[in-house]
This record gives C-alpha cells, sequence and structure tokens, in this order.
C-alpha cells in the first residue's frame, strides 16, 4: 500500500509575475494599498493608510489575528505613560531608550529607537482610541506574565543591575490590554474592529502566493480564496478555530488540524488578481511554522514549543525574494526558558550538562533562554534546595499564580525533580562534573552571604545561601517534556526603517513594498522582551500604513 503524500502546510509561492502593461492582468479588485496579513501589524498599516484617505483592502490567509490574538496582549511603552504616572513612576524617553539599547543590541539605528521611545506615549494613547484598555495595577513580585486583575509589570530585563543606566530608575514598561484571562485576543479584537470601522475592506481565508510587478515596482498581487460560502471553506474557518484551540494543550492535534486546512487550501483555493495602486504592505508574521526554513536557519531550536499563529509560515520572506528583498536575523530565534512564577526559583543556580552556572538566574525568560540554548547547547538544571523547593509549591498552590505557570512548576518538583543531599551525589544523578557543581554552588551561597560578589550581577535580594541540602536538580532544557521552551523566529525583511519600504541586496528601496510587524527587522529582532512586539506592530505598522498611502514611486 503506497503512503499518502505528505500535506505541507505553508502557503506556496511563486516567482513575481512580471508585466510590461498594468491592463494585461484581469484585475478583479483594487485599492490603494493592500495589506498582507490581518494581525496587530496588518491591522494598525490598515487603519494608518484609511486615516490618509487611501483606500485599503487587507487580505488573511484564515481570519485575522494571527500570532497577536493568541499573544499575552501586552504592549511595551514607556517614557511616562499615564499608567506609570499612576503607580508612582516617572519614567521619561531617554530612560527607556538607555535600557532598550541593552535588548535592541544596534538591530535598528538609534534615530529609529530615539522615535520609538519618543512615540511610545502617544501609540498607546492611539491604541486607546481605537478601543484599547489598560491599567495601572502591579503584581507583588516579578513575573513572567501578571496575575488576574494585574495590568502593568516589569515586562523585560530592567530590575537586572547589569540593565540599569544612569537616566533614571527602572520603570516597568510592559501594559497588559484590560481582559479576562490572557489579553491578546481582547486587544486584537479592538484593532479589527477598528480597521473595520476605519473603512478597510477584508478578504479572508485567501493567501497570497505571488507579487505582480510592472518595470521593477510591485503594483498587486495574485491571491488564492477559497469559494465564499462553499462547504468546504466553512470547514476551513472551523479548523483555524481548533487549530488555536488545542496548540497549546495537544500540540498534535492542532498540527493535523493545520495540515486538513491546508488539504483544503490546496483543492479548494481559487486565483484572482489584486491591483495596488500606492503599495502592498506585508505583515505575515515569522516563520515558526515552516520547518524548512527552521531547519535552515535555526535547527537548534526545532525542539522548541512553536509560539505563533498558524500563518507564521515565512510567506513575506519568500514573497520579499521573489522581488530581490533581502533579510537579515533569520537563525536568531528567541527561546523562552521562564523561571518565574514561582517567584523564589531565580533565587536558586541555573547550571549546564557539566555543572557549571552559567547565567544570572533573575534575567527575563528570553535572556535566560539565550545563554541556554545558543551558549550550553539546550541543556541545563536549575538546582535549588528544600527551603526553596516547599516556598515555591506554596506559591504556586496558594498565590495567585496561572495554570499554565503553575502546573508546569508543580509537575517538576513534585514528580520529576532529582534529589540528593549532596552536590556530588546530584551530580551523579545528572550526569554533571561533581566539582564543578559543588563550585558552582558555593560560590553563589558566598555571594548569598556577603563573602564574595555574584559572578553574574545577580542583585542581593535575590541570591539564596544553597549551603545545606538536600538538593533538586529541575530539568530547564529544550525539548524536556514536562517544562516546554517556546521559541518564536525574530528575523525578516530588511526595511528602510524612516518608512518601512522594503530593500533589495543593494539597499536600494523596492518600489510599491512594504513591511511591518515580525514580517520585517525592527524593534525585538535583536532580543525579545514581554510587549515589544506588539509595541513595534503599532510602530511599524502605522509607518508602513502610512508610507505605502503616499507611495508615488510605481512603475506605471
Amino acid at each position: 500500500m503506497t503512503r499518502p503524500a505528505k500535506v505541507s502546510t505553508v502557503t506556496p509561492i511563486a516567482a513575481a509575475l512580471e508585466i510590461d502593461d498594468a491592463n494585461a492582468i484581469d484585475w478583479s479588485d483594487s485599492a490603494d494599498v493592500v495589506v498582507v496579513g490581518w494581525g496587530a501589524a496588518g491591522a494598525c498599516a490598515a487603519i494608518e493608510a484609511r486615516a490618509t484617505g487611501a483606500s485599503v483592502l487587507v487580505i488573511d490567509r484564515f481570519a485575522g489575528g494571527g500570532a497577536s490574538t493568541l499573544s499575552g496582549g501586552v504592549v511595551y511603552a514607556g517614557g511616562g505613560t499615564p499608567y506609570q504616572k499612576q503607580a508612582g513612576f516617572n519614567d521619561t524617553p531617554e530612560a527607556m531608550a538607555d535600557y532598550l539599547r541593552h535588548e535592541v543590541n544596534g538591530v535598528v539605528s538609534d534615530a529609529t529607537l530615539k522615535k520609538f521611545c519618543d512615540d511610545s506615549v502617544a501609540n498607546l494613547a492611539w491604541l486607546e482610541m481605537h478601543g484599547a484598555r489598560f491599567g495601572a495595577t502591579m503584581p507583588d513580585y516579578k513575573t513572567s506574565y501578571p496575575p488576574e486583575g494585574k495590568f502593568l509589570y516589569y515586562s523585560g530585563n530592567e530590575v537586572v543591575p547589569a540593565y540599569q543606566g544612569d537616566k533614571g530608575a527602572p520603570a516597568p514598561r510592559g501594559h497588559r490590554a484590560i481582559a479576562k484571562g490572557q489579553s491578546g485576543a481582547t486587544l486584537y479584537a479592538a484593532l479589527q474592529a477598528a480597521t473595520l470601522r476605519a473603512g478597510a475592506q477584508p478578504l479572508t481565508q485567501a493567501a497570497v502566493r505571488r507579487l505582480v510587478r510592472l518595470n521593477g515596482a510591485v503594483i498587486g498581487v495574485e491571491v488564492w480564496q477559497l469559494p465564499p460560502g462553499d462547504p468546504a471553506t466553512l470547514k476551513h474557518a472551523q479548523l483555524s478555530r481548533e487549530v488555536e484551540r488545542w496548540r497549546t494543550f495537544r500540540p498534535g492535534k492542532s498540527a493535523a488540524f493545520r495540515r486538513e486546512a491546508a488539504q483544503i487550501e490546496q483543492a479548494k483555493a481559487q486565483p484572482r488578481f489584486i491591483r495596488a495602486r500606492h503599495g502592498v504592505v506585508l505583515s505575515t508574521g515569522g516563520f515558526m511554522y515552516n520547518p524548512e526554513m527552521i531547519q535552515e536557519h535555526a535547527p537548534h531550536t526545532r525542539r522548541g514549543w512553536p509560539i505563533g499563529g498558524a500563518g507564521c509560515d515565512g510567506s513575506a520572506v519568500r514573497l520579499g525574494a521573489t522581488v530581490g528583498a533581502v533579510s537579515k536575523e533569520l537563525s536568531n530565534v528567541s527561546a523562552w526558558r521562564f523561571i518565574t512564577p514561582p517567584a523564589v526559583w531565580p533565587k536558586g543556580v541555573v547550571v549546564n550538562s557539566q555543572g557549571e552556572r552559567f547565567a544570572n538566574e533573575q534575567l527575563y525568560g528570553a535572556a535566560l533562554g539565550y545563554e541556554l540554548v545558543d551558549r550550553q547547547g539546550g541543556k541545563g538544571w536549575l538546582i535549588i534546595d528544600g527551603k526553596l523547593r516547599s516556598q515555591a509549591i506554596r506559591q504556586c498552590l496558594l498565590g495567585r499564580i496561572w495554570a499554565f505557570q503553575s502546573l508546569p512548576a508543580l509537575a517538576m518538583m513534585l514528580l520529576s525533580a532529582k534529589k540528593a543531599a549532596t552536590p556530588e551525589a546530584l551530580a551523579a544523578r545528572i550526569q554533571a562534573n561533581p566539582a564543578k557543581l559543588r563550585a558552582s554552588i558555593e560560590r553563589a551561597s558566598a555571594a548569598a552571604r556577603g563573602e564574595r560578589e555574584d559572578a553574574f550581577g545577580k542583585s542581593p535580594d535575590m541570591r539564596h545561601d544553597l549551603s545545606r541540602g538536600p538538593f533538586y536538580a529541575i530539568d530547564i532544557s529544550i525539548g524536556s517534556p514536562t517544562f516546554p521552551l517556546a521559541v518564536l523566529t525574530l528575523g525578516g525583511l530588511v526595511v528602510n526603517e524612516e518608512n518601512g519600504q522594503v530593500l533589495d541586496a543593494a539597499g536600494q528601496p523596492i518600489a510599491g513594498l512594504f513591511a511591518a510587524g515580525r514580517a520585517a527587522i525592527g524593534l525585538p529582532s535583536s532580543r525579545y522582551i514581554s510587549g515589544l512586539s506588539l509595541a513595534d506592530c503599532v510602530f511599524s505598522g502605522r509607518r508602513a500604513g502610512r508610507a505605502a498611502s503616499h507611495s508615488t514611486d510605481k512603475g506605471n
């Protein structure tokens, strides 16, 4: 019996269609600006383009939302937002930029970073104008995601001494949209409704497979759309909802639904051409669900738990490549190893496979994940003692912690942690070097007692004397079956930072083509921190929508 051919869930991309006469194409529709991808960046681009008076058509492979609706709904904002002030913090754009330089690492220019920070308060107000709501209540401790009823928090490395500058005291800049449960769906729903109120025309269950060029300028797209009202189209919509529903708890089931949806697309979608009179904006997200691109650019992250929407298949990068666009940072995949909550876990020490301590445990999860996955081969352990374990269990059971945070932590401590009375015995259990593990524990303990400086700059209040057992080793490796490590792609198309126009290998703008969000290089393309991606979606989406609506450098 022959096995059925494997169904690819990746949008097929064809070489750009080069034409000599715009009238040679039978255009089924047209708009001044065509936005490809209706997540947060695409919504912001569409709204901003409409504000200039341009007509807008926004296309999405599913029903809109993408990774944004699946996110925590956190927007990184500072420089003196109303909520920072209400919580008693005096932040400035200069202090915000001073901190973000540690995270941006030059991936965008200082001028772009300055503008992002200068515009931050106004961009948050713009989101509120379009229906989003934020708050000033803060959690009692550093966390990866604030509990119910808390909406402002330190969402990066702001309180880590090595990241602090001289422009002001650390300030919380993670603004979580007010919602019950996680906030991504609520924040995106406001943007989607605002897109429609603005008068943009949606085209859903449709995927762009080819760009159309005239004299070197992008003037339209070839889109393959499922027939409206067809039973298969309704089934496709249902499958896309099931993909989102099961992606966290049953990833295999979610993958099966993605394959079934892709099979419907391949069997039923029909091509049509849409004219873009001024510009095309690519905002289709990253490429987390493109296994070929992950294998090519970041194979060391394949065992991670992918974060993104089903449409995050690299279509923007692949479409751009057909017209000579260049991409960067495709090997830069953010690996999230959050070890808080419980809040006391960072008081332990993280060690590599040899038993050597390798990072400041209070680092934000993506920074810790980078040290683990990119520098330690993805293998590591969190070492705590009996006292920290007892405190952590109480926090998980009695503290206001989300189930997705507390349940894995409890499972690790109660079911799979390795226990031993001495560092040497623990080293034997985790196959580490006993001398190195003891040295790691003793040095960290000496720093906690004030006998030496902490080798990694941990804050004094986060140090803990681990001189007495029993000791517990918790597997924090990528691929841990009970402690998933999330991964997210950060690279994308290189753009002109003043207007979001896509650039070619010579650094020249490609007429009529723009990009935004995770489809493009932006603020989060070096190191991810919570809220920076959505904030960049607003910043880069508005920028691209505005510029595309005014674009006149077309080949016609």
